[in-house]
């Protein structure tokens, strides 16, 4: 009986972690998209390998912000022990939404938008966005199978 019960939580562990590992899939293929806009639109050719990590690392924490209103570094001085980022850490939800956020980000940088007021317009969505997530209760179904 004990050995059943621990294969069953095993089964329901993985099958979460399949779910949330989908998610930050998704939220990784998406990311091709945000760096591609990021590329084409705010790294001049002339600029270092450093310089240019630097400005993709910057463009990231916009999404960070606009999200969970902290950068990657915030978060790491905050969490010592935790392997991995925020992102790592994210909820089901969040990582939809992140997904949402960098191809919207990617959009707005095409248009040349400014990025304070992208981050004004992203965290705006996130708010919106994770607060639908919240109630959808197919999302609440996918959770508790």
């Amino acid at each position: 009986m004990i050995k059943e019960f621990q294969r069953l939580k095993e089964v329901e562990s993985d099958r979460l972690k399949l779910q949330w590992n989908f998610q930050r899939i998704l939220a990784k293929v998406n990311y091709k998209i945000h760096t591609d806009a990021i590329k084409a639109k705010l790294i001049p050719i002339t600029l270092s390998s450093k310089q240019t990590s630097i400005i993709y690392a910057n463009e990231a924490d916009v999404l960070n912000m606009a999200l969970f209103g902290k950068t990657a570094k915030q978060w790491r001085d905050e969490n010592p022990n935790e392997k991995g980022n925020i992102r790592d850490f994210a909820t089901i939800q969040q990582l939809v939404v992140l997904s949402n956020l960098e191809s919207i980000n990617a959009m707005l940088i095409h248009q040349n938008v400014s990025q304070k007021e992208r981050l004004i317009q992203l965290n705006s969505l996130a708010i919106t966005q994770i607060k639908s997530l919240v109630e959808n209760t197919t999302i609440k179904k996918l959770e508790n199978e």
